[in-house]
């Protein structure tokens, strides 16, 4: 990741603070957010609490917008736990979760389009939420970008973007840097989200890097096998790369009742639907730590080293709920082994 992009902290370093931005006070961006906390679900709420994690852990990700789509409430909640962890000596600060995942699809997005087509691949970010990429990324700017989300969401994304660009607050002013952005409002659980994102523009044949972050838990194992085999098939037609991150079946016991696919195997899974290349990390690996996760004794670098059959931690009797971090790709002239 580009250092003027991303940057990460020197161990201890005394925790920003933070200031709630005066455009949240906004009539719009308050009544906005209101709507959001009393009509979503948990799902398109996600979008909010992701973006809050990234807009607090500010010191590793810039993203200026993130404050504005996470709203006053998530933002205090999360800003409370990570106080309560400072003074507590917490293993693990609230949040980190986010802004490591967050930091991986980065360096990922970020290293498959330097590999392919010099940087020109499309990009499909499938849940999108209130992801920020084409308004940060550098890496972006010769690729045509596709979201896809829920209408509602992406009409939020929207107004919230409108009222940044109209204000005095010159730090919160939009600039794209993909070379281009489409908005398809679909939902994953239907069948004809591919058909709208088609017919948005997004062209089978071109070689297509597509990001699915914190978005497969929350659909049916058979919506979540539907997504992954449409995205594996393009693997017979060009140039396909797969970031996606899994959960165990322990951590979507964690919150039975919002999420519902799991997989224990992601990296045997892949292969057997169409993609050659699968690669596996786990929060804390050396591909995906960013000198957030120094304490070995932190919880991510315990499960770590346990098998990952373990699936009760024999320290604490807890479930070992663990998040794969998964890179996955295929081409015409591949085959999965």
């Amino acid at each position: 990741m580009s250092k003027h992009e991303n940057g990460v902290p020197e161990n201890h370093q005394p925790w920003p603070e933070f200031k709630l931005p005066e455009l949240l006070s906004s009539d719009t961006l308050r009544d906005l957010h209101a709507a959001i906390e009393s009509d979503w679900d948990l799902l398109r709420r996600s979008a909010c609490q992701t973006a809050a994690g990234r807009a607090l852990w500010r010191q590793v990700i810039r993203d200026p917008l993130a404050e504005l789509f996470a709203g006053e409430t998530y933002l205090k909640n999360i800003y409370e736990k990570i106080k309560k962890d400072k003074l507590n000596n917490a293993k693990e600060i609230s949040g980190v979760i986010l802004a490591v995942r967050t930091l991986w699809f980065d360096s990922k997005l970020e290293a498959a389009l330097s590999s392919v087509d010099g940087g020109g691949s499309q990009v499909v970010l499938l849940g999108a939420g209130m992801d920020a990429r084409s308004y940060r990324l550098s890496c972006l700017k010769e690729s045509s970008v596709f979201e896809v989300d829920f209408p509602e969401v992406l009409q939020a994304k929207a107004t919230i973007l409108e009222a940044a660009a109209n204000s005095s607050e010159e730090h919160h002013h939009p600039i794209m840097t993909a070379k281009s952005l489409t908005r398809v409002a679909a939902d994953l659980a239907e069948d004809d989200w591919l058909e709208k994102l088609q017919t948005s523009g997004f062209e089978p044949k071109k070689s297509t890097v597509w990001i699915l972050e914190g978005i497969l838990y929350y659909l049916s194992h058979a919506h979540a096998a539907e997504v992954l085999n449409i995205i594996a098939e393009k693997c017979n037609l060009t140039k396909t790369v797969l970031l996606a991150d899994f959960m165990n079946k322990q951590a979507t016991t964690l919150s039975s009742s919002t999420f519902r696919f799991y997989c224990d195997w992601p990296d045997q899974l892949l292969p057997s639907i169409g993609f050659a290349d699968v690669t596996l990390s786990q929060i804390g690996d050396p591909d995906a730590h960013f000198g957030l996760l120094q304490d070995p004794m932190n919880l991510f670098n315990k499960l770590r080293n346990l098998p990952r059959t373990v699936q009760i931690h024999p320290d604490d009797g807890t479930p070992c709920g663990r998040l794969y971090l998964l890179q996955a790709s295929g081409s015409p002239n591949q085959t999965a082994s």
